[in-house]
């Protein structure tokens, strides 16, 4: 079965209208992309998520995921060589590097996989190294988390889940993710997820939630950053980019993660033996879970959490509050790196840093101007982590903190408090004294910078 929307698309050998390639101020679509190593339109078109690119108004459309009824079709040449592809692709695959197989030179021997196992038995606890599991995974820590993560719920016997089904999709979601990101990729990925297990394990959620709420947790966690192209919204709207168009410039990349997730959930049939109603409906809140990741939304969900929180009226058997507190379980996860331990903050804190660089230096080479936070001659590590544990990473946990009064939550407290003091301290080596967060922060737009926090 194959989902599909009968929409015309105009030939890829059309050439592209004179007058959009040479707007002024603009750079054209296709150049957009490679700008920051993306695929061109005529490459996206033949990704896996079903993105059909027409090339007379440069818009993108999704096929599959935007259909409104499944239709029945077929099985075709086309479907006959993706499952082909794809039995090459277990052949071939990273993953299944792990496993036996005759002539191969990148086989992971016994000592790694036990290794790798035996950090498994650990996956609740918050000092879990993923980089480390990464490592011992070769490099296929999302899709072996996820699975692990899966089984130990029970989702699999719940849900009644195939196995096979179920690592292709994991699979796919791995492979969707830009290893050429310092931040942005798998292994990000991974971290929110062992991250949101930890707090799906939270006396609060753990009592609460169904198999339901736990599956569109990790789904979307592991989901939440699918097919990032390593720079941010407003370099995609200031770039012309054709999902900036496509996303009227709201929510340009969650939008994006969530369309990608909805494309190889169908792909992969895993939930194929659900009725229409319920996938729909998983689609729709997964949706609103990766939505909830949006940076620029961020006053606003505080908000809600904190008046919620005021009011004492959180209530945790209503499906809607529950929904509710996941979207906010995901917004910690997903910034949660100033809350581990240093060792493992500072890894995180120098990647994502040097994703901002690599934006930066894009746009200097484009006279585009520099964003905030992005030129690497003005920045500096330090600056723009206290800047973020200050205006954003703080205020968002103090709140958590008031909802889940655990261990956990003064556990991350305490780590937050140790790192910006770190950061503070080379800070201080650096500017001789200066112990300000980075202006950059308060330069932002007011409306996507939160209250200052409630430690009582």
């Amino acid at each position: 079965m194959e989902v599909c929307c009968q929409l015309p698309v105009l030939p890829l050998d059309r050439p592209v209208p004179q007058h959009v390639l040479s707007r002024r101020g603009a750079i054209s679509f296709s150049s957009s992309s490679a700008l920051f190593g993306c695929p061109n339109p005529r490459q996206l078109s033949q990704r896996r998520g079903a993105i059909s690119y027409d090339s007379s108004d440069q818009t993108a459309l999704y096929i599959r995921m935007l259909a409104n009824s499944e239709i029945e079709v077929s099985v075709s040449a086309r479907n006959v060589r993706r499952l082909l592809s794809f039995q090459r692709y277990l052949r071939s695959s990273r993953f299944f590097r792990g496993i036996t197989v005759p002539n191969s030179s990148n086989i992971l021997d016994d000592d790694y996989n036990g290794q790798a196992k035996c950090m498994l038995e650990k996956v609740g606890n918050w000092n879990f190294d993923i980089f480390l599991f990464d490592r011992l995974t070769n490099g296929n820590s999302l899709v072996s988390l996820t699975f692990h993560l899966f089984n130990l719920h029970g989702l699999i016997e719940h849900f009644q889940l195939d196995t096979m089904k179920l690592r292709r999709f994991l699979v796919m979601v791995q492979e969707d993710y830009h290893s050429q990101n310092p931040y942005h990729n798998a292994v990000h990925a991974a971290d929110v997820t062992q991250a949101m297990h930890c707090y799906l394990k939270e006396p609060k959620l753990s009592e609460s939630l169904t198999p339901w709420d736990v599956l569109l947790s990790l789904i979307a966690a592991a989901t939440h950053d699918l097919d990032h192209p390593g720079v941010n919204q407003p370099f995609l709207i200031k770039t012309n980019h054709y999902l900036a168009t496509l996303y009227k410039n709201t929510s340009v990349l969650e939008n994006h993660h969530w369309r990608s997730a909805v494309g190889l959930l169908r792909e992969s049939g895993l939930f194929a033996h659900m009725s229409l109603e319920n996938r729909q409906l998983m689609e729709s809140q997964i949706g609103d879970l990766i939505l909830a990741t949006d940076i620029s939304q961020q006053n606003e969900y505080l908000s809600m959490f904190r008046s919620h929180l005021d009011r004492g009226d959180l209530c945790l058997e209503d499906a809607n509050h529950r929904h509710f507190i996941l979207q906010m379980a995901l917004k910690c996860a997903d910034i949660c790196n100033p809350c581990r331990t240093w060792e493992l903050s500072k890894q995180w804190s120098e990647k994502v840093t040097e994703e901002f660089f690599h934006q930066g230096d894009i746009e200097k080479k484009y006279h585009l101007g520099v964003s905030p936070l992005c030129d690497r001659q003005t920045e500096t590590i330090a600056n723009i982590q206290i800047g973020f544990m200050t205006y954003l990473v703080e205020p968002l946990f103090a709140e958590w903190a008031r909802f889940s009064n655990t261990r956990l939550s003064q556990t991350m407290l305490g780590h937050l408090g140790l790192n910006k003091a770190s950061w503070k301290g080379v800070q201080r080596e650096q500017s001789g004294g200066g112990e300000d967060a980075d202006p950059a922060f308060e330069e932002m737009d007011s409306d996507i910078l939160p209250q200052e926090p409630r430690l009582s």
